[in-house]
């Protein structure tokens, strides 16, 4: 892997080859063939044909399951160390629309004890935070009836029996050489991963017969999901499949937003002068003047405000495209294209605030074997 770039589950920094880093992981492109099948049950999901979900395992295998009735179910997550921020939204949209396309059900993973053992947070620091991020998951409208939550120190008496047994075929040596640990590392952290496979299982356990399982998240969560399917064989799983999403871009250029940079990052309870200050401030490559913009145009391969029209903001390709061209020609300004953006996340976040008020009230119903919160 080059030096200039760095993906793991808990840091992702530099400018990130997303194919040199799908060749280290040796995960397999989506390709055309992949497109068109993916076709045959829905119009493909913006991030599927702009290449932001890119790279995946086994997801033919995957369909071929669905297509002889064997109804899969959906496995995502989020580790609970802050607030909510569109970069995490963007996946659960795209499971959303996964639930949507397949009728299936979803499992989604609180890891409250891994941002315990990773970060510098206590254990009700963690809890709290899992639920306002349920409150964000819920807010996107997932089907109440067939979406269960998950938080690992909650339903740990029904999770610690089949994360023992990954454990006990994952050993030191794989652990170091897949995370980078060493004699630093707490114990509790060289464990951790053998949590993060159970919800990859429990739809065979829970049922009594193998039941596929696909898991829709960022690539930087390949090397977790490595061990887990490493594992599944030998426990008498099916491996889970997997679909790996790009990092949604930083306001200040950055290849990842990030919630340690306050200034660079959208968060979901961000009112509209929060938004409006942060958009204005994003990097976008523009040229020193009026005059030069208009003339020589600008550059939206690196522009952040387009970034985020590609990535969430803009569903309509061809619109997509006409903003692009404009920008190159000179005909839009950098802070023309601010302003829209700033009134395009105000009016999501308005909406999804006011679901997420409203998601108090189910999301006490959707927790995995009824825990209270």
């Amino acid at each position: 892997m080059p030096e200039d770039f760095k993906v793991t589950p808990w840091e992702v920094t530099g400018d990130i080859d997303y194919d040199q880093l799908m060749k280290q992981f040796g995960t397999t492109p989506i390709d055309d063939t992949l497109m068109e099948r993916l076709s045959r049950y829905a119009e493909p999901h913006p991030m599927l044909r702009r290449g932001i979900f890119y790279t995946h395992r086994d997801m033919v295998w995957l369909l071929d399951q669905y297509d002889k009735g064997n109804r899969f179910t959906i496995y995502t997550g989020r580790g609970p160390s802050g607030n909510t921020h569109l970069g995490h939204l963007m996946p659960w949209i795209f499971n959303k629309w996964m639930q949507d396309t397949f009728g299936c059900d979803m499992l989604f993973q609180m890891t409250d004890d891994e941002k315990f053992l990773f970060k510098d947070l206590s254990l009700e620091e963690t809890g709290r935070m899992a639920y306002e991020n349920a409150l964000d998951f819920v807010a996107l409208g997932f089907d109440p009836k067939r979406t269960k939550i998950i938080v690992n120190t909650k339903n740990v008496g029904k999770m610690y029996p089949i994360a023992l047994e990954v454990a006990k075929r994952t050993t030191f040596s794989t652990a170091k050489a897949v995370f980078g640990f060493d004699n630093s590392t707490n114990i509790g952290s060289i464990f951790y991963t053998t949590m993060q496979s159970v919800p990859a299982f429990l739809p065979t356990a829970d049922a009594g017969h193998e039941v596929p399982v696909v898991i829709p998240c960022g690539i930087d969560q390949d090397p977790h999901f490595r061990v887990t399917r490493d594992a599944a064989p030998h426990l008498g799983y099916p491996k889970p499949a997997l679909i790996f999403c790009k990092m949604f871009p930083a306001l200040n250029g950055g290849d990842k937003m990030s919630s340690s940079d306050e200034t660079a990052t959208i968060y979901t309870t961000d009112g509209p002068k929060a938004v409006k200050k942060k958009v204005g401030r994003a990097f976008t490559g523009g040229r020193v003047s009026v005059e030069e913009q208009r003339l020589l145009g600008g550059n939206p391969e690196v522009c952040a405000v387009f970034k985020y029209n590609f990535y969430l903001f803009e569903p309509d390709d061809a619109k997509l495209n006409e903003i692009a061209d404009r920008c190159r020609k000179g005909e839009i300004l950098c802070g023309e294209c601010k302003m829209c953006l700033t009134e395009r996340i105000n009016v999501f976040l308005e909406a999804h605030q006011e679901r997420r008020e409203k998601a108090k009230d189910i999301v006490g119903d959707m927790t995995y074997d009824g825990f209270e919160w």
